[in-house]
């Protein structure tokens, strides 16, 4: 007798039938070794479960062998299309798992791989198959955890932008074919009910009726049970998962219009509702499939920040230039760009300059002027003429990567709001299966013969599809048409919180200015020439992420820098060829030496910032750095003023400087030197009236007043600390994407309450109409799918335009970002 496989459900016949394995008090059938180790394994491991929960029978077992072949996994090489290395030395890897058939695959990935040494978070998303693995190098190679993977009978691989690109268009295909049985089934199916509605009206003979009834059967059979299989399927797992989802009323509509015309078909009477049971299959896939492909083109931007990188680069060597792919490429390469080429790698130019263009990364159109020294990311375009650029990060570290890691685990994350939209869909749908049995149980006492149609109509009119989309529709093409202007954010919930800002407070230094124009002036205080202390400073700055160290020019190579600490709103201090420095405030460049000794003068000019250099015996130098509002800031603040906003400054520089940038910019709330914990308490005690607080910075010392506001805004600039505690990220070395993200979060939530409102009013007007018996089952179909697809397609209006500019009520803009 032929029998099925335990794990994978294919046929067990011969020599297999006697590979059994005792589970839960019984014996079970296995068909090969792969599939025995995999269920031995996952029974001795306590996680048997996942045979209990599973929707569908698992991908047949693979052979994880020893381990060799996934030893590749291990090269460096390798790694850097996928694999990016974090602070602390982990490492975290992007991974498409084949096998995965439902959320009981996840669960079992997820449970077995966690309590793997070394292994420290796995997430694997059932829909997409896409797995996130963060674990220790130091603990496990990347090789063995892939093979525990492929023990479980999955087959792990590398996620790049071709697979993403695979995996979007099968699932296309497959709508698309689904699409069309279904969209051929109804046109024939509505022409045999066309026919027999007529022939009842003229007396037709019966033998024709029963004839077009079988027809219609046979025709309707594939649609429901292949182009209708997403929607028993989605039920299925609802049920299976005890959170009951908008595709149950839709599944028992259709197979109750099914399974009740086969009965009358083959009874000889009764109503048949074939018509009503493809369109109900047709409407709603149509529906699905405008969703799919709105939700592909809106989160279409990681692919098509993978694909403007170039696979092939010239690399610069002793022999010559020479052709190579850009996976080869380590740091401290020198790759040619050709003019209109695309910059592979995140480097330094060594040309004498250069123009670029960003548009890519930061939204601006503008081309961008590059000297000799400064930064070059990977997807910029060189404009002009071949630039050489020294290779400092490839693969997955560069900028153009880590953005697009940005937006996968943004969308990944569910906001609060999408939360609470889903639970109140769960809830709906009880709601709709009491109510259909309610109205079930009324028109058997109205009109028997009428019961049956209603209670479709109710179920199907009922449908939380629009509910259900109204909020995700809208965050998803809200965060993408942001990240198109230049702006991420690390957080969904980051969006919400943007669009109901009072209050902006922004860091001085690095944020509203800069200090392109270097230093100005070197003050000598302890008998050492200023050439000596400018480098000595220079090679201590050069370790340092804060802006200021901008203005110091390159370090002195023959200087050793070692011990080096950041004390946040202090300064910095380290060995420089073996004399312990410091650098910062007067009182923390001093140091212990002076403790009780007056402050010395500053830099007279308010436009100046004055640095201290200092060692063992004291103060050094003092280092005067130009300091000018960046261009174009006073106009952003002006479009920001004119939506409402209150705008601050607080920062930890001297009164001086401080007064001017604010006097210049307009702002008249602004505190000078404050410590990170002064930031914070500043930040709390606003937040203590009632406004929400978004706080603007980029240094090392705005981390922790970053994570203490309402939504926290580094700019693209800034240290890869702040960048850790902020919400919301704007690419670029100014502020002319924050109008622009703070009008385009506004709108979203604004298309998040239409939609909301709408999905409600829908359903109010139309479940009174469907549960009186006006509404006839295929038009009650044709609302909801309309409904789904209203709320979808005003959702994709966010993609489609930008929030128009409009000027401040006291600037002239040099930009148009300013807010509507």
């Amino acid at each position: 007798m032929a029998t099925t496989c335990f794990h994978c459900g294919a046929a067990v016949t011969g020599r297999e039938a006697a590979r059994t394995l005792a589970f839960d008090g019984r014996q079970v059938a296995l068909c090969s070794e792969a599939c025995e180790t995999v269920a031995r394994r996952i029974r001795d491991d306590g996680l048997g479960d996942f045979y209990r929960f599973r929707s569908a029978p698992a991908a047949p077992a693979i052979g994880a062998g020893s381990g060799t072949r996934w030893a590749a996994y291990d090269r460096e090489v390798l790694q850097r299309e996928f694999v990016t290395e974090q602070p602390d030395g982990s490492r975290e890897a992007q991974l498409l798992v084949q096998g995965v058939r439902c959320a009981a695959c996840a669960w079992l990935i997820e449970r077995a791989m966690t309590a793997v040494p070394g292994v420290r978070e796995i997430a694997v998303d059932p829909l997409t198959t896409r797995t996130r693995l963060h674990w220790d190098p130091r603990v496990a190679r990347l090789g063995e955890l892939l093979a525990r993977m492929a023990a479980l009978g999955y087959e792990p691989g590398a996620c790049t932008a071709e697979e993403g690109d695979r995996a979007a268009l099968a699932e296309r295909r497959a709508g698309l074919r689904r699409l069309i049985v279904a969209g051929f089934g109804m046109s024939q199916v509505m022409t045999y009910a066309t026919a027999m509605y007529v022939g009842a009206m003229q007396d037709v003979d019966s033998g024709i009726g029963e004839f077009l009834r079988l027809v219609s059967m046979l025709v309707a059979t594939p649609v429901v049970f292949y182009a209708g299989a997403p929607f028993f399927a989605g039920a299925w797992r609802g049920l299976r998962s005890r959170r009951p989802g908008m595709d149950l009323p839709v599944a028992l509509a259709i197979a109750a219009s099914y399974a009740a015309s086969v009965w009358h078909t083959f009874r000889g009477s009764g109503e048949v509702y074939f018509d009503s049971a493809v369109m109900f299959v047709f409407f709603l896939s149509c529906a699905r499939f405008l969703e799919m492909s709105g939700r592909h083109r809106a989160l279409g931007l990681t692919g098509a920040l993978a694909h403007h990188l170039p696979r092939l680069a010239t690399r610069l060597g002793d022999g010559g230039p020479e052709l190579v792919g850009v996976t080869e490429l380590a740091p401290g390469d020198r790759v040619l760009v050709a003019p209109g080429q695309s910059v592979p790698v995140d480097g330094r130019l060594e040309s004498a300059a250069a123009r670029f263009d960003e548009a890519l990364l930061t939204g601006e159109s503008r081309p961008v002027r590059r000297l000799a020294g400064d930064a070059v990311v990977a997807g910029s375009i060189n404009l002009l003429e071949a630039a050489t650029v020294r290779v400092e990060r490839v693969g997955a570290a560069t900028v153009l990567a880590q953005i697009g890691r940005l937006i996968t685990v943004a969308r990944a994350e569910r906001p609060h709001l999408v939360e609470v939209t889903d639970r109140v869909a769960g809830w709906f749908v009880t709601g709709v299966l009491l109510l259909a049995a309610m109205v079930g149980a009324a028109w058997l006492t109205i009109d028997a013969s009428r019961a049956f149609e209603v209670v479709l109509a109710v179920l199907v009119v009922t449908c939380p599809c629009a509910l259900a989309l109204a909020t995700p529709a809208a965050f998803t093409v809200g965060m993408s048409a942001l990240a198109r202007r230049g702006v991420l954010l690390r957080r969904a919930g980051a969006l919400e919180a943007l669009s109901r800002a009072t209050d902006l407070v922004f860091d001085k230094t690095g944020t509203l200015t800069e200090h392109s124009a270097g230093i100005r002036q070197v003050v000598p205080l302890a008998g050492i020439d200023a050439p000596r202390c400018l480098a000595l400073a220079a090679a201590l700055e050069s370790r340092s992420e804060h802006p200021l160290a901008r203005a110091f020019p390159p370090p002195d190579p023959s200087l050793t820098v070692v011990d080096v600490v950041a004390v946040p709103g202090l300064g910095i201090e380290g060995r420089v060829a073996g004399v312990r420095l410091r650098l910062g405030t007067p009182g923390f460049a001093a140091g212990p030496a002076a403790p009780d000794a007056p402050s010395p003068a500053a830099a007279a000019d308010s436009a100046t910032q004055s640095v201290w250099l200092g060692g063992e015996s004291g103060l050094l130098a003092r280092f005067d750095i130009a300091e000018q509002v960046r261009p174009g800031v006073a106009g952003d603040l002006a479009a920001l003023r004119a939506a409402g906003l209150d705008l601050a400054i607080a920062s930890g520089d001297q009164e001086g400087p401080v007064r001017a940038v604010a006097r210049q910019l307009g702002i008249t709330d602004w505190h000078a030197r404050l410590q990170p914990a002064g930031k914070l308490a500043l930040v709390r005690a606003m937040q203590r009236e009632g406004r929400v607080v978004g706080m603007v910075g980029d240094g090392i010392n705005d981390s922790p007043v970053l994570a203490g506001a309402d939504v926290a805004i580094a700019i693209g600039s800034g240290t890869s600390l702040a960048h850790h505690a902020a919400d919301c990220l704007l690419i670029g070395a100014g502020l002319e994407a924050l109008p622009t993200a703070v009008a385009q979060a506004r709108r979203t939530m604004r298309i998040v309450r239409q939609n909301l409102w709408w999905a409600v009013a829908y359903n109010v007007l139309a479940v009174p109409l469907a549960a009186t018996g006006v509404l006839a089952p295929w038009l009650a179909a044709l609302g909801m799918s309309a409904s789904s697809l209203l709320v979808t397609f005003n959702a994709l209006r966010l993609g489609r335009t930008v929030p128009p500019p409009a000027a401040g009520p006291a600037s002239t803009l040099s930009r148009s970002e300013a807010l509507p």
